[in-house]
């Protein structure tokens, strides 16, 4: 039995806690947590059994020497703690995204590289089940080789969720780093890890939102939604990021020899009449996932030219870890494989900060490209 790692933990809200109990499901100890408000942070420790809660990283990472840190604020507040972490010798597991510009997260991808720590970047929704089945399935060549895929979703987010760091660039905000990155994730780990070019747009539909003071959990910021928005004395903070995108990508694959076409559409404001999926498209055939992210059920169409539900094998539900809720559910998935790999152990692959670097710089890409071609001279 290796011994457990020690895991310090940045960050008290929803990733937070989640990232915590991950570590501790991988047989990790969590030694402390840091956070930004006192009272907020000795309450999470105390209701999680932390032995170390602080405000100072710096100061936590020589307090309680870990082997690893868990970085689970937002991407705009990740840099300096990733980069005084890795400079103490500590490996690195990192939310999405890595950081709010592609610059500093090359940066960080380089010194993590030149320190020799390990390091995961949690675009972890290609640990969902019925991906893992659709990447078994393309493997095997059920659809022939892969041609093109289709990420459609409609997300209907209130329009009025407190004004935050998710309306900001500079703090990671933006519909490409919380959504973006992870429908990409899906994609290579099916297709092929890698991406040979991309373009795009994006749009900011929001405009506003409410300031509201007190809001420290992410997943429960709609429950702090003002209740009389025509308040004359209400607050209001400007977004300067994308609620929606339209992106196309071109993947090489170790299954085709052709570039695979991907097209990534994202309204994350708008509402949908029918199912989100994901679609992956072949010279025999489609595989059809239901779902934003991938959640199922999924379905092949080939010769029979019908769809046909595919159970998913039992195998790989059974490699899942049990968990509830699916992005509690895949940082277990991550983790585990990287406490794994920490220890010495035999791991499966996992992206690291080369993929959170490569990201992060395609984002910026996106949303600074302007590949339009003017029309209006033509007769």
């Amino acid at each position: 039995m290796s011994k457990a790692i020690k895991i310090l933990v940045h960050g008290t809200g929803f990733a937070g806690q989640g990232h915590a109990e991950a570590f501790r499901y991988a047989g990790a100890e969590i030694v402390g947590i840091v956070g930004r408000t006192e009272s907020v942070v000795k309450k999470v420790a105390a209701d999680m059994g932390i032995p170390y809660a602080g405000l100072d990283w710096q100061q936590a990472l020589k307090d309680t020497q870990p082997d690893a840190v868990s970085i689970a604020t937002p991407g705009g507040a990740h840099f300096e703690p990733i980069k005084q972490a890795i400079a103490q010798g500590c490996h690195v597991f990192c939310d999405k995204p890595l950081t709010a510009d592609g610059e500093t997260a090359k940066t960080l991808y380089e010194l993590a590289r030149e320190k020799s720590v390990k390091t995961a970047f949690a675009a972890s929704f290609r640990y969902m089940p019925e991906v893992l089945h659709a990447k078994r399935l393309v493997a095997e060549g059920v659809i022939g080789e892969p041609l093109e895929v289709e990420c459609i979703s409609h997300f209907n987010l209130e329009r009025d969720i407190p004004f935050g760091w998710s309306h900001r660039r500079e703090d990671g905000g933006g519909r490409l780093n919380n959504n973006f990155t992870h429908k990409l994730s899906i994609v290579t780990s099916v297709i092929g890890e890698t991406i040979l070019s991309v373009m795009g747009e994006v749009r900011d539909d929001m405009g506003k939102a409410p300031i509201v003071k007190g809001v420290h959990n992410f997943k429960t910021r709609r429950e702090h939604i003002p209740e009389n928005l025509d308040d004359p004395n209400l607050e209001w903070g400007e977004s300067n990021v994308e609620w929606s995108y339209n992106v196309t990508a071109k993947l090489k694959s170790p299954h085709a020899k052709n570039p695979v076409s991907v097209l990534f559409k994202h309204g994350g404001l708008h509402p949908r009449f029918n199912e989100d999926y994901i679609a992956f498209y072949g010279s025999l055939g489609t595989i059809y996932i239901k779902g934003h992210y991938g959640s199922g059920p999924l379905y092949v169409f080939r010769k029979s030219k019908t769809w046909e539900e595919r159970p998913l094998p039992a195998d790989i539900a059974a490699d899942i870890p049990d968990v509830d809720g699916d992005t509690e559910r895949n940082w277990g998935y991550l983790i585990r494989e990287f406490v794994k790999d920490i220890n010495g152990e035999p791991a499966a692959h996992y992206q690291s900060f080369k993929e959170g670097s490569q990201y992060q710089q395609i984002i910026d890409i996106i949303r600074n490209s302007d590949c339009w071609v003017d029309v209006t001279h033509l007769s």
